[in-house]
């Protein structure tokens, strides 16, 4: 795969299988996000300085994933195969939620074309902890968009 561009990083969520509560979650299952954020993976080491050392002795530490945000332009058209309601109706949904519901995020890296998906993340019971509603402003033209923030825990590749 030749170099990758911005705009060929995908993502898409799904309701995770084991909620642990009958709840109806919003599916996106065609819907993907435009823009990732976030899911960076640091370890908060130590490092001391033994006396007549002139450098560190490192500690080794766990290592955290930082939250992920997914960021998607405001288009409440009716998909289908996500189910009989738009986008404001399932943000409309989320609402009550957050910081109960779980999802499945897949981050996807395509071909040039967008059609053949690579590389990918995998970020399993991702938890629902942000939901960013549009923005609006008379005087602006600029699209509106919505974010949906997800605390995990675990990453991997398929």
């Amino acid at each position: 795969m030749a170099k990758v561009s911005q705009r060929q990083v995908l993502a898409k969520v799904a309701p995770h299988s084991g909620q642990g509560m009958a709840i109806d979650l919003p599916k996106f299952e065609s819907f993907l996000f435009a823009q990732v954020s976030g899911g960076e993976i640091t370890a908060s080491v130590e490092k001391i300085y033994e006396g007549g050392k002139s450098s560190p002795t490192v500690l080794c530490a766990p290592f955290d994933i930082g939250d992920i945000t997914l960021t998607a332009h405001y288009d409440d058209d009716r998909t289908a195969s996500d189910g009989a309601t738009g986008i404001a109706a399932k943000i409309a949904k989320l609402r009550e939620y957050v910081g109960k519901a779980y999802y499945d995020i897949t981050v996807e890296t395509f071909d040039c074309d967008l059609k053949k998906p690579g590389l990918d993340r995998i970020y399993s019971k991702a938890l629902l902890v942000g939901l960013t509603e549009p923005d609006g402003d008379s005087s602006s033209g600029a699209p509106s968009t919505f974010a949906l923030t997800f605390s995990v825990s675990t990453v991997a590749s398929k």
